[in-house]
């Protein structure tokens, strides 16, 4: 039975706290409970999954995402989505597979001379440091087509993929070693290491199984495949791994299931693979000494060479005592080492028990050289009993575990029951159970497969959502569901949808463990971290041609893109160096030729490069892909492709007059005025700034930094319009002059921005009541009129509650009931100036309360308005 006393428990704090709120709110609460159904138990999950704007979650979760290719992050216990991370699949959004760059880390996933460009991601790992995740790298195995993908966490990009050179599938990757200087990656399904053809019917001779220990170096992290090596393992099918900390530090730990060794063949009426290959009541768990056998490698005469790698074989593994067999529950489904090391938990798909295996055990057995037996290959077996801690029975399908800080206490899958289990490892004892929807696979816990596991929450990976959401046609979205574990009880708060490919495994992270960039230094090849070879600054825009092969170093900065006219000969290669001369973060640009298939995303300082044959003859407008700014439709120009071999005949040109010379003058004159009213606005952002030390704050004065480099080109420009002025071109005057008005608008654009952050900087801090009637004021729309400081389509409410004797109490009843005040002469004034009448917008008291207290902290802080 489950325990209920934590259940009422959390049902009676439930409902104290919402008594509590719903006396808070007037009823508001109870109204949409009501309209929505929802209990008090319900209002209480969803407020401890909710975060109010601008908050940000505890944890951070990278999620594989299957057959996508791609990983998902989402946070929690918000459970929001927050980026997909492009691995093995072209992610157009990010250009990642359209731009050079990152084309050339996708093309480091060819197989045998072979694009691959799908991959079936399953296992993220991160990495660690003393077995504790440590923030910094992230891998990610492809079952499809055996390789492991290196992310570096301070940009969350992909930096490295890299085949595994013998494996022709595999399941049991990624998983760091304590300190992240090994990552262990195991084959699957068994299959020859050349490349060559061999009949099924040499099975037993020539297809084989393995693990591959993989030489990782975490300062750059970048996997050495020079130095790494694959333990040649007997052709049982492997599957997950797991590497030993703490006492077990040093040794892997593989299982497997097929030890029949069955092949099959229903087309030549031999049963499934299904029943030959579940015949034994076990397999075996492969333990084998990881950091022994790479000493070994390093000499030519442990290994065999295959395809360029390193291979150990078994005979050599045995003869060195470091590889062995225990017997395990059959068809297990993975291997998982508690924090402190000693202990292995086992879980077989089709036994409804977990065993506990114990390394003390395991290690005095190896010492004494106590074995049960050898399997075919020689490798020794030792005895299941004398290995075991324990076994207790969970419940049917169990799969997978994470471990929690509370000592002997872990999580289990269970795939046929589709529920999550709490239980003891050491005691052997289950302490509670929880429903899921429907048939789990992995878990995710907060740190829950490291040293230093943190316990709060789970997330149950479910296969299936069946009925739980919307109906959007036959192909369902996977269902990841936040478990609440804090309490002795667990508590299922939220459902999360994932469509995107099967999401098999997850890892979570405390974010505070997260320092990723928001922006590159000036030129960066994101790919490689190195100066990039087209970084182009400012005044470096040019375009070069060597025979076929034009060249173009180009930047991006709101609004423009220089150059904005390339010319190319049908035929040509041409190459575009692009860099983001901004230092703004989140300015992003995108980049894209029409009808080209490039697309490149360049974040901030960031040098990208596009390469494509201008293969057919037009006119192919290019344009910044990323809304950056109010001029982003302007960010744009023309590529033109002339066939080299043609004759063009040019349309007549027709001078059209549209304006005289007084008219000239005339528009010259209003645009200079526009500009010159422009800059005192600047001038008086600029005089607020610095009066109040934004210096004292980087993130205003990166801001400041943007805005000055924007304003830095406009004498430039100046000097230009007056030549024009001077020689007597009037029209090119306006259009230089127009061009200091779009560097003063994006002056202005940044500059305010700065202005803004810095008043919420140096404000006094709101009361919760303020906080709320800002809010307010946004909801409800004040601000569609009301601008604070200015004059807009209503007048400014800097100082409105002293304009009236009870001041409080006349701007209360005018917004409660604004008709009944229309004919009073100062209302009446304000109507006939402002040509409109301010609606009813139904505030309660509460919110009209809440607004006055906005306005009084507005009059606190009136000099920063």
């Amino acid at each position: 039975m489950k325990p209920v006393l934590g259940k009422i428990s959390s049902l009676l704090l439930g409902t104290t706290l919402i008594t509590s709120a719903l006396a808070a709110t007037d009823g508001e609460l109870a109204k949409v409970m009501k309209d929505r159904g929802l209990s008090e138990i319900d209002v209480v999950r969803a407020a401890k999954t909710y975060n109010p704007t601008g908050v940000k979650d505890k944890y951070v979760v990278f999620s594989s995402g299957g057959q996508s290719g791609q990983m998902l992050v989402y946070g929690v216990p918000s459970m929001r989505l927050l980026k997909y991370i492009a691995v093995f699949t072209p992610e157009p959004w990010q250009g990642y597979g359209y731009d050079k760059d990152s084309l050339e880390i996708l093309r480091q996933g060819n197989i045998r001379g072979r694009e691959i460009n799908w991959g079936d991601t399953h296992h993220p790992a991160l990495s660690e440091t003393d077995g504790k995740y440590d923030g910094k790298w992230l891998v990610i195995n492809d079952k499809a087509n055996p390789r492991i993908a290196v992310i570096d966490l301070e940009d969350f990009e992909t930096k490295q993929i890299v085949p595994n050179p013998v494996f022709k599938s595999e399941h049991g990757g990624a998983f760091f070693t304590p300190n992240s200087d090994h990552i262990l990656e195991a084959a699957q399904y068994a299959a020859p290491f050349d490349n060559e053809y061999h009949p099924i019917e040499d099975y037993k001779e020539t297809y084989r199984g393995g693990v591959t220990v993989w030489k990782f170096d975490s300062k750059i992290g970048r996997i050495i495949p020079k130095d790494s090596f694959t333990l040649e393992l007997p052709p049982y099918m492997q599957d997950l791994s797991d590497s030993g900390k703490g006492i077990s530090d040093g040794w892997g730990f593989t299982n497997s299931f097929n030890t029949e060794m069955y092949t099959g063949g229903i087309e030549v009426g031999m049963p499934p693979n299904e029943a030959g290959m579940s015949r034994n009541d076990t397999d075996f768990l492969h333990v084998y000494n990881w950091k022994k056998l790479y000493e070994l490698s390093k000499d030519p005469k442990n290994v065999k060479i295959v395809n360029d790698h390193k291979i150990i074989p078994i005979e050599i593994a045995v003869k060195n005592d470091a590889l062995f067999l225990i017997p395990e529950p059959k068809s297990p489904h993975g291997v998982d080492v508690d924090p402190t090391g000693q202990y292995l938990v086992v879980c077989g798909k089709l036994d409804t028990h977990a065993s506990v295996y114990d390394f003390k055990k395991i290690q005095k057995l190896i010492s004494n050289k106590e074995y049960a037996g050898k399997d075919p290959f020689g490798i020794p077996i030792l005895d299941m009993k004398k290995s075991l801690h324990g076994q207790l029975e969970l419940g049917l399908g169990p799969l997978h575990n994470q471990y929690s800080p509370v000592d002997g206490e872990i999580y289990t899958s269970l795939y046929v029951d589709s529920q999550v289990v709490k239980w003891n490892f050491k005691e052997l004892k289950v302490l509670d159970k929880e429903n899921v929807h429907y048939n789990i696979g992995h878990l995710a816990g907060m740190e829950g497969k490291s040293a230093d596991p943190q316990g709060e929450y789970i997330i149950a990976l479910n296969k299936l959502s069946i009925d739980r959401f919307q109906n959007v046609g036959p192909l369902h979205p996977q269902n990841h569901q936040l478990i609440d574990i804090s309490g002795k009880t667990m508590d299922l708060l939220v459902d999360m949808p994932l469509p995107l490919g099967e999401p098999h495994q997850a890892v979570a992270i405390r974010a505070e463990k997260l320092h990723p960039h928001v922006r590159y230094e000036m030129g960066t090849n994101t790919k490689t971290g190195e100066q990039h070879i087209g970084k182009t600054l400012a005044g470096q825009e040019r375009i070069e041609r060597n025979g076929n092969h034009v060249t173009v170093y180009a930047t991006l900065v709101r609004s423009h893109i220089n150059p904005e006219r390339i010319t190319v000969n049908k035929g040509d290669k041409v190459t575009i160096h692009m860099t983001n001369l901004e230092r703004a973060q989140d300015e992003t640009h995108g980049f894209t030729v029409d009808n080209f298939d490039v697309h490149a995303s360049l974040e901030p300082g960031e040098t990208s490069t596009i390469e494509f044959n201008a293969d057919i003859e037009g006119v192919f407008p290019y344009y910044c892909t990323e809304f950056c700014s109010a001029l982003h439709l302007e960010m744009m120009g023309y590529l033109m492709v002339k066939d080299p071999n043609k004759k063009y005949e040019s349309a007549q040109k027709i001078k059209m007059q549209t304006m005289t010379p007084e008219q000239l003058k005339a528009e010259y004159d209003k645009t200079v005025a526009v500009n010159a009213a422009t800059d005192s606005v600047i001038q008086s952002v600029v005089k607020f700034l610095k009066d109040n030390k934004f210096g004292d704050h980087k993130v205003v004065a990166d801001l400041v930094t943007d805005a000055l480099d924007q304003y830095g080109k406009i004498p430039e420009q100046k000097k230009l319009s007056d030549e024009a002025v001077k020689a007597g071109d009037m029209e090119k005057a306006i259009l230089f002059e127009n061009m200091i008005w779009q560097l003063m608008v994006k002056t202005a654009d940044v500059g305010i921005r700065a202005k803004d952050t810095l008043v919420r900087l140096i404000a006094t801090k709101q009361s919760d009541a303020a906080a709320r009637g800002e809010k307010t004021f946004a909801e409800g729309g004040c601000n569609g009129c009301h601008v604070i400081g200015k004059v807009s389509s209503g007048p400014d409410l800097t100082g409105v509650l002293q304009r009236h004797e009870n001041g409080e109490k006349w701007v209360a009843d005018f917004i409660l009931d604004p008709e009944k005040m229309y004919g009073e002469p100062y209302v009446k004034g304000m109507i006939d100036y402002f040509n409109l009448k301010m609606p009813n917008q139904h505030m309660s008291q509460e919110e009209t309360k809440d607004i006055i207290e906005y306005l009084k902290w507005i009059d606190e802080n009136a000099n920063l308005f």
